[in-house]
């Protein structure tokens, strides 16, 4: 399940480059402080990330990326696109 969300969301034009650029913790992304990230919190740090990418990672489908979630985003924007086989 894992490699089908990370295979989707560099599916989706993820730019590793300028993502891994913005990217910081996830205390700061929550602006609100609410213990999730929404989208418009989330594209506030990288305004090139798309509702579908959002919406891959938030995998419980609530609305917001827990630091759970958050965190693979993170980590998947970093890992270097695998060729499909």
């Amino acid at each position: 399940m894992k490699k089908i969300i990370l295979s989707s969301l560099v599916v989706l034009g993820l730019s590793t480059a300028a993502f891994a650029q913005a990217a910081t913790d996830f205390a700061t992304v929550d602006a609100d402080a609410s213990g999730g990230v929404s989208l418009a919190e989330a594209q506030v740090a990288w305004p090139d990330l798309t509702e579908e990418a959002f919406t891959a990672a938030d995998t419980d489908a609530n609305g917001d990326l827990s630091a759970e979630e958050y965190d693979a985003l993170v980590a998947a924007s970093a890992a270097p696109a695998v060729p499909a086989s």
